[in-house]
């Protein structure tokens, strides 16, 4: 069985999110998508809140399952099983970061690949970080999130 690994903070789960899972399904039996928390982020969500999120997202795709970590990636996607590693790239950027990082994963586990899947054209401007931001100064984040998402970052900013 070929298991692949999507990790993220997913705070909050965008289209962008949506559609690297939609698509990354198919490359593997099984998808696990990992929940964990970055130091250098302040998150909108608790990690419990992030994982009833994602998990409802994803409620309708039988292979994918949905597991919260805090450890190194790689002893997660060893732990999991994992031989792959997804990633969503939306630009240039994006690019250079996850370059660096799939090359210091291949360091520690050259037996676990990292797979790239480009962000649709559509979605590549879309990021957590900038969907928080709008939804804090009151606009509309309807056109990069679901309804559902965007129903509870209005419930967490009191909206």
């Amino acid at each position: 069985m070929r298991i692949g690994v999507y990790p993220g903070t997913f705070d909050p789960m965008t289209l962008g999110h949506i559609d690297i899972v939609r698509r990354g399904v198919h490359l593997v039996d099984r998808l696990v998508i990992g929940v964990t928390t970055n130091p250098s982020k302040e998150p909108m969500f608790t990690v419990a809140e992030r994982m009833d999120m994602v998990r409802r997202e994803v409620a309708d795709l039988p292979n994918v399952s949905v597991v919260e970590f805090d450890s190194l990636l790689m002893d997660f996607a060893e732990r999991e099983g994992a031989s792959l590693i997804l990633r969503g790239l939306r630009a240039v950027a994006d690019f250079e970061y996850e370059y660096q990082m799939a090359g210091m994963n291949q360091q520690l586990n050259d037996r676990i690949e990292t797979v790239f899947l480009m962000a649709d054209v559509s979605l590549q401007p879309i990021a957590s970080r900038l969907v928080k931001e709008i939804a804090r100064y009151g606009g509309a984040i309807d056109k990069f999130v679901t309804a559902a998402v965007a129903a509870d970052v209005a419930r967490k900013l009191g909206k």
